[in-house]
């Protein structure tokens, strides 16, 4: 049996370890230190690292983490990744007997341009890509190869644990709420979110169930957030991609409660 656990870093960012009862694999290990006490703490003996893309608060453990384990680094063929030895791309998969694991790779563009998301077991580590009632932003690509991405992933099976990278749930779900007010699920979601918060308690995983069900980025063919989108845009959009672009942008400049841009 694997179990995941969330290594906090930095102001929000989670570095998932997948472990067994003795070895564990590091994922985005954006900070070394966590990483390290925990290991300690559980006396397990890391693997590997695996990293969804190039970006610092993802990576900039991974050379410290080599250094004292001297263990194999995954990572997108596309980016450069500290110590990668492993590149990997769509349709390669990749095990680590010792923990029962198997992993598949999705080639997902978009927040960066060689960004990938890894699936097995019901589980997706997705990075910045797909996040709990959100998605990244767009650094490196466009708006049509962000929806392709995210579509990507909402093909794959309802009951998938979503592991992304950030606690940035509950932000996300006010602004989901200024797109589609009157989503019973996810007036429902907030609600449970909230509390969980108050515990100061992780928010993830999500299950792509409740993402389809809540995730304004995921449904861009509904006829609520067509309506808010076209607003915002100010004229009648009629693509899912249009729609999706709209709503995106209206994400880069919502302030939610602390004044800030989310």
């Amino acid at each position: 049996m694997i179990n995941v656990f969330p290594v906090r870093a930095f102001r929000d960012n989670y570095i998932w370890i997948v472990h067994s009862q003795h070895f564990a694999l590091i994922i985005d290990p954006g900070d070394a230190t966590p990483v390290l006490t925990w290991l300690k703490q559980q006396k397990l003996q890391p693997i590997a690292i695996l990293c969804t893309h190039h970006h610092h608060d993802h990576t900039s453990g991974t050379s410290l983490l080599v250094q004292k384990f001297e263990i194999p680094v995954y990572g997108p063929v596309n980016e450069k990744i500290p110590g990668m030895t492993h590149p990997l791309a769509e349709g390669n998969t990749f095990a680590f007997p010792e923990l029962s694991l198997e992993l598949s790779v999705l080639d997902v563009p978009g927040h960066t341009a060689g960004h990938i998301a890894c699936y097995g077991q019901n589980r997706l580590f997705c990075g910045d890509t797909l996040f709990a009632c959100g998605c990244g932003r767009i650094f490196e690509g466009n708006a049509q190869q962000m929806f392709d991405s995210l579509q990507k992933l909402a093909g794959l099976s309802d009951e998938t644990q979503v592991y992304c990278a950030h606690e940035y749930t509950l932000d996300n779900i006010r602004f989901a709420r200024a797109i589609d007010p009157e989503n019973p699920e996810l007036i429902e979601l907030e609600s449970n979110v909230e509390e969980k918060r108050e515990r100061n308690m992780p928010t993830l995983p999500s299950s792509l169930a409740t993402e389809k069900a809540t995730n304004p980025f995921l449904r861009c063919d509904q006829p609520a957030i067509i309506q808010s989108a076209s607003r915002y845009a100010g004229r009648q959009l009629t693509d899912p991609v249009s729609v999706f672009a709209a709503i995106r942008d209206w994400k880069n400049n919502f302030r939610g409660n602390t004044g800030l841009p989310m």
